[in-house]
């Protein structure tokens, strides 16, 4: 039976250590031999990730026992950060990056050992780390990205790529670990080598593109003694981002590159004579799609070769779906089921292809499909529906018009609870969810911290802002040079849209992000007065800060291109900085803040809160030691998820008692 219950006041059995405990999804699918492995993250094991298997009866294992982290710090957003190959005796061998020293381990997970570092600790800087993985039992090493801190600063680094033997013969010794790169190029990708081993490819960039912006693909003549020689670009420029690349065993190149407005597959044959123009092909042209995205971590997977020519794509327009191309007709075929996003992670074994996906119902499994069936099933992570699936938002997908009728991609969570709905002329609160990045987007998949809140009676909507990837470089790159303009006004538009049609209170407006998306919520409480609170976590807050040495080196010079060479327009990164604007500040918000966090540092924070001091505004900050970038601890999780709807409950004038009540100073 429904009963009619204000807004915000309903009960549900979505708890923030429910939500806590389903935080995170599985990541780095890959084959070995026939088991699948990959890694899924453990909230109340101190936020590590664990690295699973799954073998060929059905039954799943943890490899790795606590304490061990299988997750790589390589430009801090890490990446791929294990490989493993099967043997004949003594069952797989792995090699791993373990995170608390960012050392390379190997270990027999079927053999009495535990696991042994093939990799040296630096007292430099941060060290020497370590991602994507490429073992060659062969040679007895394995291939690496290597990140090399020179000094104290988070820009005193190097990036390579180097082979670690594998007999451990490096574990203490530095001049043992080869370098098969040069450093000619700030950033670059895994080696990828070719199946006769004659040649290698990988992927860089250089200050001040990010990888979106502009990429090259590199590729190497390989030795008889494992060296690089003959190393020249291939394909790519300043203005062409080309996000993957993988050898096909006729010798050519497939790769995704976004030359033409969208990222697409091409191949091209790598014959042609250094310095000439070489030729590409498109292979599934025409589509408006994206068959890539944003290099935010390095070895990120969008398509597969599998052995009988075929490709396996994750493609899709604003969301994404796992497809089967044939690559001479230009056929797609997409996998039956019920999954409507699919992660850029994706293994092959034989016909068999396995992706991590999810849906508005179903949180984020493994799953395989098998190409000569066309068959499909979950393996790994299987969703259970910890409550009533009535309880689980039903959102909507939805274009807006912003300023100039520009349009505006939005996925609107509208409050949802099977027994209560809201009197009659009341309008529902709001919180606008700003996604990461900026280069990010909002997936449509089942986030129980979603329904934490929709099942209680406040909406949500989250915004792909200009900027967001998953609609073309245009869309992309709508935010160039405007990073703090079109973000801000594009929220605002949905918000206010919501409000004007009906959907939204106009007075109960909240907004909410993390990082990046930290930066736009605190802009738009500096910026506008359409929301009446917000919640901002790990956020960007000085810009000149963050471009002077206040953040990592993958972004330091992110903010060339989001606002403009720094000393060209300085007076732009004051103007648009919520440090500076703390006297338009009006609304009540909370402050989240790992305090090991190397991205946005914690400094920014305390000087906004002392900015703030004694000018009777209703706020608080939570600064949590052990966490980094992005929360991951179950306890952690629990409270930044209570003191956000507290904030929204003391603001809107809800009466809650089933969270602590969050302690707000002025």
């Amino acid at each position: 039976m429904v009963t009619t219950a204000a807004y915000g006041t309903w009960p549900s059995p979505i708890d923030a250590a429910l939500a806590a405990a389903h935080d995170g999804r599985p990541e780095f699918v890959g084959s070995v031999g026939d088991e699948v492995w990959w890694t899924e993250p453990r909230p109340a094991e101190g936020g590590r990730r664990a690295l699973v298997r799954c073998r060929a009866d059905g039954t799943t294992a943890s490899v790795l026992p606590e304490p061990w982290n299988p997750r790589s710090r390589v430009i801090e957003y890490g990446g791929a950060p294990w490989a493993a190959v099967a043997r004949e005796e003594g069952g797989p061998l792995v090699v791993f990056v373990h995170h608390a020293d960012q050392r390379l381990y190997a270990y027999a997970p079927d053999g009495p050992d535990e696991p042994w570092p093939l990799t040296p600790v630096s007292a430099t800087g941060g060290g020497l780390r370590w991602v994507d993985p490429q073992l060659r039992p062969g040679r007895d090493e394995v291939w690496c990205v290597l990140e090399e801190f020179t000094g104290e600063a988070p820009t005193d680094v190097r990036r390579v790529i180097a082979a670690v033997p594998l007999d451990g013969s490096a574990a203490d010794d530095r001049g043992a670990l080869r370098e098969l790169s040069d450093d000619r190029h700030r950033f670059v990708t895994g080696a990828r080598l070719s199946h006769d081993g004659r040649r290698a490819a990988w992927i860089a960039w250089d200050h001040p593109r990010m990888p979106w912006d502009g990429t090259v693909v590199m590729i190497a003549e390989v030795t008889p003694e494992g060296s690089f020689t003959a190393v020249r670009p291939l394909v790519g420029d300043t203005g062409e981002s080309v996000v993957q690349v993988e050898w096909d065993r006729d010798g050519s190149l497939v790769f995704v590159s976004d030359i033409n407005g969208w990222w697409e597959l091409q191949r091209v044959r790598p014959d042609a004579v250094a310095g000439a123009v070489v030729p590409s092909t498109r292979l599934c042209s025409g589509r408006a799609e994206e068959f890539g995205g944003p290099l935010w971590r390095i070895g990120l997977r969008w398509f597969h070769l599998l052995d009988n020519g075929l490709i396996a794509v994750v493609h899709g327009r604003g969301t994404t779906a796992l497809g089967v191309l044939d690559p001479e007709t230009g056929e797609l075929v997409d996998a039956v089921g019920p999954w409507t996003a699919w992660a850029e992670t994706l293994a092959v074994h034989d016909t068999r292809v396995f992706g991590i996906a999810a849906s508005p119902r179903t949180s984020f499994e493994v799953v395989e499909l098998d190409t000569a069936t066309g068959h499909t099933r979950t393996i790994g992570a299987p969703h259970k529906d910890v409550v009533d699936p009535a309880y689980y938002p039903e959102p909507r997908t939805r274009t807006f018009s912003g300023p100039d009728g520009r349009d505006i991609h939005a996925h609107v969570y509208p409050p949802h609870h099977p027994e209560r709905t809201g009197p009659d002329g009341e309008l529902p609160p709001y919180a606008v969810w700003v996604h990461g990045g900026p280069t990010g987007r909002s997936a449509v998949v089942l986030d129980l911290e979603i329904a934490y809140f929709t099942s209680r009676g406040i909406g949500v909507v989250a915004v792909d802002y200009g900027g967001s990837t998953g609609h073309g470089r245009a869309y992309r790159e709508r935010l160039r040079g405007q990073w703090g303009v079109v973000d801000v006004e594009d929220c605002a538009a949905v918000a206010l849209a919501l409000a004007a049609e009906g959907s939204a209170d106009r007075d109960r407006l909240a907004i909410r992000g993390g990082s990046a998306g930290g930066w736009t919520a605190a802009a738009s409480l500096t910026a506008t007065d359409v929301y009446a609170c917000g919640a901002i976590s790990y956020p960007i807050l000085d810009l000149e800060g963050w471009a002077t040495g206040e953040t990592h080196d993958f972004e330091s010079q992110y903010l060339e291109s989001l606002v403009g060479p720094l000393a060209e327009v300085p007076e732009r990164y004051r103007e648009r900085s919520p440090i500076h604007h703390t006297d338009r500040l009006t609304a009540p918000f909370v402050l989240l803040q790992g305090l090991d966090d190397p991205i946005c540092p914690p400094a920014q924070c305390e000087r906004f809160i002392a900015a703030i001091q004694g000018r009777g505004i209703p706020h608080a900050y939570l600064a949590f030691e052990g966490e980094s970038h992005g929360f991951r601890r179950a306890d952690t999780l629990v409270r930044v998820l209570e003191a956000e709807l507290s904030l929204y409950a003391q603001t809107f004038g809800i009466a809650r008692a089933d969270v602590p009540r969050l302690e707000l100073t002025e």
